[in-house]
């Protein structure tokens, strides 16, 4: 049980005790009983046809084994319709929920932190036509904290007891208290939707917030470019050949067995482990290198030693290269000496977005992807307002967006055009 803080009290004058009134919060519990796990094609089909029956949004969410498994897929889906009430369905034995897609044609998904869901819910055959994300309209809105229960206490007055989201929930059977968590997840998803909606109308950011939620409809996990095995945790501090061989070799031995196993790679070798190898160079015994101690170290002892070995019999010319320059512009902290007048444009920018977001009471992060501004100040001035346009378009953002920050760019372009003199 969490409690706060409500009142501060004084004592009486010589009085060394401190009373002080403590506000116990009171969890808020499932309406109806949490409902049995659907496990069959006949369970489900039976819910579809009542949820078809049912009335207004859809309100989805998914649990994922993250931090446990390999995959991102779904191993928990919850739905909740008004007139039909909530379903815990089991992907695992359910793998396919084409009933559920047919039965809710059309009908709009409430989602919270949409992205985190939307590709496991495509692997089951489910897709939004239209969403609305509860956590990009708090966002929008300026609440200070976005989180699934820190919204539905500020817009509902509800307190959700958390607990479970970090759990495993690719092990069986789950517990009561997991399912009774997951139900909730869902149990005030529309009610908080139609606050945060209601929010929106009144401070006049609802073409806002719905432009993002149209643009999360064709959203896709980013793919990271190049070769992953660069993307290790402390790949600088490997500045040979030798030593980026064996990290490319130790990373794709961890890979393939995490992908067999379906375990996730961190759970079998730290990445913090295979640098300490490739900065070692070892020829003895592996496992007196730092971080190679665990359970996952010692059982494929035999497979690191093998990589290394690789790395080891590889020619120069066919161990690692260093990283290929990125496309885009270098860190910021390298401009005032780099490039000062785009240094100069960066901050202007910078400072009027603040401005901005202050203004309108939306981070600056959602007003515009950082690394948009970046580039569009790095790159040669024009005197084109549609290449400022098109970099950002091409770069993804909405046409809110677009029509709040564009002006603020083309005015970095004038401002700066001499660099800022030091004060």
């Amino acid at each position: 049980m969490h409690t706060h803080d409500a009142v501060d009290s004084t004592t009486p004058e010589g009085d060394d005790q401190l009373d002080v009134d403590v506000e116990v919060k009171i969890p808020h519990e499932t309406r109806e009983p949490v409902p049995e796990l659907i496990t069959t094609e006949s369970a489900l089909n039976a819910y579809a046809q009542a949820l078809a029956a049912g009335s207004g949004p859809l309100a989805l969410d998914a649990e994922r084994a993250s931090g446990y498994t390999y995959s991102q897929r779904a191993y928990l889906i919850q739905i909740r319709r008004t007139g039909t009430g909530t379903a815990l369905i089991d992907p695992i034995a359910c793998p396919n929920l084409g009933a559920i897609a047919s039965a809710t044609v059309g009908v709009e998904w409430i989602l919270h932190a949409a992205t985190q869901d939307l590709e496991c819910l495509r692997e089951v055959g489910l897709t939004p036509s239209s969403l609305f994300d509860t956590e990009l309209a708090g966002r929008i809105l300026g609440r200070e904290r976005v989180g699934l229960g820190p919204l539905m206490e500020n817009e509902l007055g509800v307190y959700l007891e958390k607990g479970h989201g970090a759990a495993d929930w690719s092990q069986r059977p789950f517990t009561p208290s997991m399912l009774r968590y997951a139900a909730l997840d869902v149990e005030l998803l529309v009610e908080l939707r139609d606050a945060l909606a209601a929010s929106l109308d009144e401070s006049g950011k609802r073409s806002y917030a719905q432009q993002e939620f149209d643009a999360l409809l064709t959203w896709r996990p980013r793919e990271h470019k190049g070769e992953a095995w660069r993307r290790t945790s402390g790949m600088h501090s490997a500045k040979t050949p030798l030593a980026r061989g064996i990290v490319r070799e130790l990373w794709l031995t961890r890979d393939d067995i995490a992908r067999r196993r379906d375990i996730a790679p961190g759970r079998i070798l730290p990445d913090r482990a295979i640098l300490a190898a490739a900065l070692a160079k070892p020829t003895g015994q592996l496992l007196k290198v730092h971080g190679f101690n665990g359970r996952g170290a010692g059982r494929y002892e035999k497979q690191w030693v093998a990589a290394i070995a690789r790395a080891r019999a590889l020619p120069e010319s066919e161990l690692p290269q260093p990283p290929p320059r990125s496309e885009g512009p270098p860190p910021p902290k390298t401009w005032a000496e780099k490039n000062p007048v785009a240094h100069a444009r960066l901050e202007y920018a910078r400072e009027k977005l603040a401005v901005l977001s202050d203004e309108l009471n939306i981070p600056t992060e959602n007003l515009m992807q950082p690394d948009l501004v970046r580039r569009a100040c790095w790159a040669e001035p024009t005197d084109s307002e549609q290449w400022y346009l098109d970099l950002l378009r091409e770069g993804g953002a909405r046409p809110w967006q677009c029509d709040l920050v564009l002006p603020i760019l083309l005015q970095a372009r004038l401002q700066a055009s001499e660099p800022l003199t030091p004060t």
